[in-house]
């Protein structure tokens, strides 16, 4: 049986059926039909202008069932975008396919000292590689993709976390790379959105809460993704739970950033920054946790699990997932988070249906997030920047 159609746009019905695969890695016409809420007569006309254009293909797989169909309809891979992600360690620039394939990565230091200058200027460098690079190849950039640490509402006021300004920034692109759009994201939100359209079985599908735990800590709402606010950055990481505590970055003290972020974290186990992230992953089996170590990382993820469900008492939702290093510890020392959670929400999360899950950490992989950012802007936007400026 057919889905009744809805009233929508063409552009509107385009992003429908790009973000469905973006967010599903491909699916037979039948499904995709039935998501997108169209005929499959409706769908092939669409299916074919797409298919025409790049953004889509269509491969031959088994059936699902005897007698059902053999087409799986996935992204495209000739289209390109670029990425260009900010890290407090470098800025990394690449360019790559609707699928997160990367084609092409670069990455430049950021300097001991940190200011606009100096962050500008490491800016002008790594995109001048990225455009020298596209123009060598003759490649034709569909949208680019900007990921920045604490971007936010206030941030033409400066950014609180890396120096950098945004609008100098964005002048920067359109010189090197003109009639291209860009669009401009808080990391996490970049985050949020490779891990919903990469993370094979991630654990949500409708609205809900992304957390990510790195060098900072804050959150994104996630929903509808053709709607306008359907990534909507939350900064849960600047609660103040103690005026006397340590300085924040943002320059208050006592945040569950203060106690919880990846500095924070190096501190509390008495080794570098620098030494924390070229470890990656194995710090957990690397270094030893003595009790009173472990037993003060529990207190410190309990602020985290207050700070979130202070911020789900504030908006609620079904579902929770956290991303970042908390995820590679062991369920008793992450159990500390769900009791943080369960002391602000009434009732605890079996009274307020509350789901939580914990995913594997995304720092270091960039520029792979940006990417799934610009991937996302293109498909919300059906593809059709160059009938539209409208901004992503």
């Amino acid at each position: 049986m057919e889905m009744p159609e809805q009233p929508r746009s063409r552009r509107q019905t385009r992003a429908a059926i790009l973000t469905h695969l973006l967010q599903s890695g491909g699916s037979f016409r039948p499904p995709l039909a039935r998501a997108v809420r169209l005929s499959e007569a409706s769908l092939s006309r669409i299916l074919f202008d797409l298919k025409a254009e790049g953004l889509i293909a269509e491969v031959r797989r088994p059936a699902p069932y005897v007698g059902g169909p053999t087409g799986l309809v996935s992204l495209g891979s000739s289209v390109a975008l670029a990425a260009v992600e900010l890290t407090g360690q470098w800025l990394s620039v690449g360019v790559g396919g609707l699928s997160g394939e990367l084609h092409y990565t670069e990455r430049v230091p950021l300097p001991v000292k940190l200011n606009l200058g100096s962050v500008s200027h490491v800016f002008r460098e790594a995109l001048a590689l990225l455009r020298d690079w596209t123009r060598q190849r003759r490649v034709r950039l569909a949208q680019i993709g900007v990921s920045v640490p604490g971007l936010g509402r206030l941030s033409e006021f400066g950014n609180p976390i890396i120096p950098c300004d945004v609008g100098h920034i964005s002048d920067m692109l359109g010189e090197m790379f003109a009639g291209v759009p860009v669009a401009f994201t808080n990391s996490v939100v970049a985050h949020a959105k490779f891990h919903r359209c990469r993370t094979e079985n991630y654990p949500f599908s409708g609205a809900h809460l992304f957390v990510f735990v790195g060098q900072g800590v804050a959150g994104a709402w996630m929903d509808d993704p053709v709607e306008d606010d359907a990534l909507q950055p939350v900064e849960l990481g600047h609660m103040v739970f103690a005026a006397d505590g340590p300085r924040c970055r943002c320059g208050h003290h006592g945040c569950v950033e203060a106690y919880t972020s990846l500095p924070a974290l190096a501190e509390l186990l008495g080794v570098t920054e620098a030494d924390l992230l070229r470890l990656g992953n194995e710090w957990v089996t690397t270094i030893p946790l003595p009790p009173r170590v472990r037993q003060e990382l529990r207190e410190r993820l309990f602020r985290l699990g207050l700070a979130i469900g202070n911020t789900l008492n504030v908006k609620p939702c079904r579902g929770v997932a956290i991303s970042g290093w908390p995820s590679l510890l062991s369920e008793d020392d992450r159990r500390a988070v769900v009791d943080g959670i369960d002391a602000c929400l009434l009732g605890g999360r079996t009274l307020a249906q509350v789901s939580l899950a914990f995913v594997p950490p995304s720092t270091g992989n960039d520029p792979q997030a940006a990417l799934a950012f610009a991937a996302f802007c293109l498909a919300r936007c059906g593809g059709m920047h160059a009938a539209s400026t409208e901004a992503a």
